[in-house]
């Protein structure tokens, strides 16, 4: 199998030189278990640190996060492409973009300034008209927001108790993990007057981290730094915010899962959790559970990607700093999660990784290289590193159609 790798190049102290092809075994082959290889670059690209590919083009997406923008590349060749018109400017820090499903647009997000960027596509795939989402809000200080459907006079989210969904995590979790549970709700304002936390407060940043497009024509959007999941609708002149689910603060929510259960998992960044979302009858989203990644997650480990098994039995969670694998099994009908194992994730810095069957890829950004695990079809937990290749600072690892 052939794989794109994003990575960061030297305008953000990366070595790649650009989009980068890592081959599995032979380049026919169905699974991802063969010897690693990194082939070299395919098309050159400043810090290409997120890809994505349109559903029926030859074309991929790439964040160009130090320039803030998308840029789309058509395939040329075999191991080949070339830029698609101009960069799209979407804001500062662009991390993550993904493809609408009928591919007539996309959606990106930006970590610096929070931006959440709308940009229609043309029929060869380029991208165009960007237009900005309204921006959010703090929902953990501004009384405005407590609410977590837009509108809405009730719901799991109003006049959300944090220090007592925090109680209730801890006590789910028993006495092995209760520990691992922030208590998001307690503020020490030691040495602070009113007026200094307000201040403190109001400086949070909002940081859009990923995108997610799920059936029903909707889409959501984490963000990391003000502990949002927002969902939207497309409308005639961009997106439509038709709701938020507010998490702990001080979590960090970085990446979503859409899990065929119909549930929608959550990593915290910060927190070192999962939390779990599930849908009403009338399409609002509430929060259900949550739990952590597992016991043995240290003092400023910060969690990465979630990516799920092929059956969905299992999710992998990434932990940067430890240099973990947590896997955590699906229980009930999904809305419940147990930790498992952290596993070693045979590389420094595991900013990204990907099922394929019964192997997990796993991108070593710090340590320059990818690796290959085995994953125990029973229990589900990651083995050793089967195979490994050198890789120029990965950050993301795509499949290639």
């Amino acid at each position: 199998m052939r794989f794109l790798l994003g990575g960061y190049t030297a305008d953000m102290d990366g070595s790649a030189s650009g989009i980068g092809m890592l081959r599995a075994g032979a380049v026919d082959d169905a699974s991802a278990g063969g010897p690693l290889a990194y082939t070299g670059s395919v098309t050159p690209a400043d810090s290409p640190s997120w890809l994505t590919s349109h559903p029926t083009l030859d074309v991929i997406y790439a964040t160009l996060e130090k320039r803030g923008a998308v840029q789309a590349f058509r395939r040329t060749g075999e191991a080949s492409f070339a830029p698609l018109g101009d960069p799209v400017d979407a804001g500062d820090a662009t991390c993550h973009v993904a493809v609408a499903p009928d591919g007539a647009s996309l959606v990106a997000a930006c970590w610096a300034d929070g931006n959440v960027v709308r940009m229609s596509l043309d029929g060869s795939g380029r991208p165009h008209s960007p237009v900005i989402a309204p921006a959010a809000t703090d929902p953990h200080h501004n009384t405005s927001e407590r609410s977590d459907r837009i509108g809405a006079d009730a719901g799991f989210g109003a006049g959300l108790d944090l220090a007592a969904a925090a109680r209730a995590l801890r006590e789910a979790a028993g006495d092995e993990y209760a520990h691992l549970v922030p208590d998001h709700g307690a503020h020490d304002a030691e040495g602070a007057g009113a007026e200094g936390a307000g201040a403190e407060a109001s400086a949070r940043p909002s940081r859009a981290h990923q995108v997610t497009f799920l059936s029903g024509g909707v889409i959501a959007t984490t963000d990391l730094g003000l502990d949002l999941v927002r969902f939207w609708r497309a409308g005639p002149t961009g997106l439509r915010a038709v709701q938020h689910v507010a998490l702990p603060e001080g979590s960090g929510p970085r990446h979503l899962l859409a899990h065929p259960s119909g549930h929608l998992y959550v990593v915290t960044e910060l927190s070192c959790e999962v939390f779990v979302l599930a849908a009403a009858a009338d399409g609002s989203w509430r929060l259900v559970g949550g739990t952590p990644l597992g016991a043995a997650t240290l003092p400023g480990d910060a969690a990465a990607e979630l990516a799920s098994s092929r059956d969905g039995e299992f999710l992998y969670a990434g932990v940067r700093g430890s240099n973990t694998i947590a896997t955590l099994r699906v229980r009930g009908a999904g809305e419940s999660l147990a930790p498992v194992a952290l596993a070693d994730a045979g590389v420094d810095w595991p900013r990204h990784h990907l099922v394929v069957r019964d192997t997990l890829l796993v991108a070593g950004q710090k340590s320059e290289d990818v690796v290959s695990l085995t994953l125990d079809l029973r229990t589900g937990v990651p083995g050793r590193v089967r195979h490994r290749a050198d890789a120029p600072s990965p950050t993301c690892v795509l499949p290639v159609r």
